[in-house]
């Protein structure tokens, strides 16, 4: 594919719908993955490649990111701001679930940044798409990376059951704040945590739970929206308050034997309506 910077890239995907769609219909041809469709697509924000634009439908690009104004236009304005070869997409961990593909990703998007993606075909095309991200810390409480650990993907005979798992996790813990009830859903043998604040194991959970009640800071959980998983692997999607400020919460976890063993995760805070670009909200996933 041609290589384009981003001002062109930033046309293209504003104006440019009869060579987006001819190049759609040829990428279906071509049996691409939604999977490998989605990676191509984050990848094309660092090198310009207008190609992956093609498997957006130019007609339906719902845009749940409230900094970005919807469709492709509204990105292709996100785009132009960007400074010349600043943008970075590396992404580490992609996975389905029906329609749905989700990747963890770390980037340099105005900013070095880490976070999740989660994109919804229809008819082999992308047409919403939701986020969230968060600023990459040099020092961890762990000492590990906010997106470094396993990647494998196994078990997909129990993907419904993890996702389930995940569910109960984050309703009585998180939300009910029965912290009593952790040890049920996270192995007390090995949780391996990448949230920078929080140090490893369930003892490693519950003093940041502590610390942050004591200190005012904690982070409230009101509701969680969706769940989406693959095989070892299930990513929730909820929302509450940190500080009294409305925030999203993604966490993904990597199960073992009907227990979680590793936890990622991204906070964002959700901007006040008169600063959204769109009307679609953060969330508005199916119920």
């Amino acid at each position: 594919m041609r290589l384009i910077n981003k001002i062109q890239l930033a046309g293209l995907l504003a104006f440019n719908w009869s060579i987006v769609s001819a190049s759609a219909a040829e990428s279906k041809d071509m049996k691409v993955s939604n999977k490998e469709k989605v990676v191509q697509l984050l990848k094309s924000i660092e090198t310009g490649d207008a190609g992956p634009i093609a498997y957006i439908n130019p007609n339906k690009y719902i845009q749940h990111n409230l900094a970005v104004g919807d469709g492709l236009a509204g990105f292709g304005e996100v785009m132009k701001a960007l400074p010349e070869g600043s943008a970075k997409a590396n992404t580490v961990r992609v996975f389905e679930d029906g329609d749905y593909v989700f990747a963890h990703t770390e980037y340099n998007f105005f900013g070095p940044k880490v976070g999740f993606d989660i994109f919804r075909f229809e008819d082999g095309l992308i047409v919403e798409h939701w986020d969230n991200l968060q600023a990459i810390v040099e020092k961890t409480a762990s000492g590990r990376s906010q997106i470094d650990g396993a990647t494998e993907i196994t078990d997909l005979e129990k993907t419904e059951g993890n996702k389930e798992l995940v569910k109960s996790l984050v309703q009585d813990v998180f939300i009910d704040g029965k912290m009593e009830k952790a040890a049920e859903y996270i192995s007390s043998e090995e949780y391996l945590q990448h949230n920078p604040l929080v140090a490893d194991g369930l003892e490693g959970l519950s003093q940041a739970m502590k610390a942050m009640a004591e200190s005012g800071e904690a982070m409230v959980v009101e509701k969680l929206h969706f769940v989406l998983g693959e095989g070892n692997f299930a990513l929730s999607v909820s929302e509450g308050q940190v500080q009294g400020k409305p925030t999203a919460y993604y966490d993904l976890f990597r199960i073992e034997n009907g227990k979680i063993v590793e936890h990622w995760d991204a906070i964002e805070a959700i901007p006040d309506k008169s600063e959204w670009k769109n009307e679609n909200g953060k969330f508005g996933f199916p119920e």
